[in-house]
């Protein structure tokens, strides 16, 4: 349905939209966007009834074109770098203008929604879409207001997106042609030149980590979080590939949110900052991920992917566009999905990684000290690529877990982090899920059965009294035994047949760990450093 005179003025004029003469479209239900994006042939159909859409050139982020207009709101508090790149206040003002006069004659979808599932943390968003598929995006990815809500509100953030208009790198002080720009005095997000809907996503959930830590004492968090019958929470962070998806998809605990997070001051819980999840689908199969498969139907989107040759099936083996092949799916779309989707203060925090290097113990007890430094570590292992000569696993660091989406220091979090361990009764553990024996190529990946049952028994106390003793090089605590798990494999250098090859090992990871700390160290305090492992040990 097109809007009408009246509701376009309200919502697009504050935008700087004055002088708009092609149709628009507001808050189309996901039917009608699905209708919209095949008459404009922006996609087709799955024979589950997904939409199926390309990104175009860009299947992913673009983290070098990605800038935060530095103002005199900003210049003082944002981690300036090459994760936060500033951007000059008329640049951004004159690409502003350029974008809305380049969309003023084109076919608007405009969508009014929310970010963040507490009330009294939430952000008020306008969304202005040049393509249906993205503004269907939004609606899966968002919170969305109940029906018959008034909307016509003055937006807390607004984010105009236009894939088809593209910067002059030398005239509007960009990168490249596509950008993504976050303007926090403007309050508005400009995304251009790009295809790839996460840009929306994980703007607003850039937009959170500054406003939330900043101005209400709230941890913003790149995690997933799920609580069980007895109201107990419990948070997973994890880098790609470690098992945060799978982990925290657990039949017998209520799903809050799979990717962001905000923990809130006092005794007030956490809350989900989105309305739908936004999968990676690679390998996908209905054994592996059953609730992410059966969430891929009417309504949700696709993107990237290919049919089998001669039906409407996606083929998720597929990586001929990319391997970052996703879906993205209201929340509800999951089964066990609570909604509102908020949660009482975590009793339990899980730092996943796949310790391609076979080191660290498939799960361990860490203090406050060593919570916050792993925190700031965000660590994991990717295994050997094809490329010539790589032989060993390659180190991957992203501080608080996601690097890339912080406009403050990470120290900021981890403090966070610290004060929020001191003033709660919660336990912080680290979980390898990835090698034992040895290193990739010599051990085992770590079996899944294994790592749930060590989860399980975090969250349901069973570890209460067991006895820890301290890892040597790394001094987080290994528990002696868990339920259902071999003793054998919860101290890591015992999987391995050489011992001093293992301790070799550990030494060189945690040089790693120190090597990559030390863009940190002269901003960490005292009780974080101590967290460090000791890289000095005798092999």
């Amino acid at each position: 349905m097109q809007a009408s005179a009246a509701n376009v003025s309200t919502r697009l004029q504050p935008l700087g939209f004055t002088q708009t003469t092609g149709p628009v479209h507001l808050n189309l239900p996901p039917a009608e966007l699905v209708e919209q994006a095949l008459r404009r042939s922006e996609g087709t159909l799955t024979d589950t009834g997904a939409l199926m859409a390309d990104t175009g050139k860009f299947t992913g982020r673009s983290p070098k074109d990605r800038f935060v207009v530095q103002d005199a709101s900003t210049e003082d508090s944002v981690w300036w770098g090459d994760i936060n790149i500033p951007f000059a206040a008329d640049k951004f003002d004159q690409l502003h203008a350029k974008m809305v006069h380049y969309l003023a004659d084109k076919e608007l979808f405009v969508r009014d929604a929310y970010a963040g599932a507490h009330p009294d943390y939430r952000l008020k968003l306008r969304v202005v879409n040049e393509l249906a598929w993205h503004n269907l995006f939004c609606y899966n990815m968002f919170l969305r207001p109940e029906e018959g809500a008034d909307t016509s509100w003055m937006p807390d953030f607004s984010i105009i997106c236009a894939p088809g208009f593209e910067a002059d790198p030398e005239v509007d002080g960009t990168r490249q042609a596509n950008f993504a720009i976050i303007n926090f005095s403007k309050k508005m997000i400009l995304i251009g030149g790009t295809g790839y809907a996460g840009e929306m996503k994980k703007g607003i959930f850039g937009v959170l980590n500054y406003l939330l830590p900043h101005e209400k004492n709230t941890l913003s968090m790149h995690c997933s979080a799920n609580i069980g019958e007895q109201g107990d929470t419990a948070i997973f962070f994890g880098l790609s590939g470690t098992g945060k998806t799978t982990l925290s998809a657990d039949p017998n605990r209520g799903l809050i949110g799979d990717d962001e997070h905000g923990w809130m001051p006092g005794q007030a819980g956490i809350f989900n900052f989105e309305g739908g999840c936004y999968a990676k689908v690679i390998d996908l199969s209905k054994e592996k991920e059953p609730q992410i498969w059966d969430a891929i139907r009417f309504g949700s989107i696709v993107e990237n992917t290919r049919f089998v040759p001669g039906t409407r099936t996606v083929d998720y083996a597929n990586k001929s566009v990319t391997e970052n092949t996703r879906t993205a799916y209201p929340i509800h779309f999951i089964d066990n999905a609570v909604e509102p989707s908020v949660g009482g203060v975590p009793k339990n925090i899980f730092f996943l990684t796949a310790d391609a290097f076979g080191v660290l113990p498939p799960i361990s007890k860490l203090d406050k000290s060593h919570a916050m430094y792993h925190f700031m570590s965000g660590y994991t292992a990717k295994v050997a690529g094809t490329e010539v000569g790589i032989t060993e696993p390659q180190t991957t660091f992203s501080a608080c877990f996601g690097q890339v989406f912080l406009p403050l220091h990470p120290t900021t979090y981890a403090e966070m982090l610290g004060k929020k361990m001191e003033e709660h009764d919660v336990n912080v553990w680290l979980i390898n899920t990835g090698w034992t024996g040895g290193s990739y190529g010599t051990g085992t990946r770590m079996k899944l059965p294994y790592t749930r049952a060590m989860i399980t028994a975090a969250i349901n106390g069973d570890l209460g009294e067991v006895e820890f003793v301290k890892h040597p090089v790394f001094g987080v605590e290994m528990p002696t035994s868990v339920p259902h798990v071999p003793s054998t494999i919860l101290d890591p250098r015992n999987t391995w047949s050489d011992t001093e090859a293992y301790d070799k090992t550990a030494a060189s990871l945690a040089d790693k760990f120190v090597a990559n700390f030390q863009k940190y160290a002269e901003y960490a305090n005292e009780e974080i450093l101590a967290g460090a492992p000791k890289v000095a040990v005798a092999v």
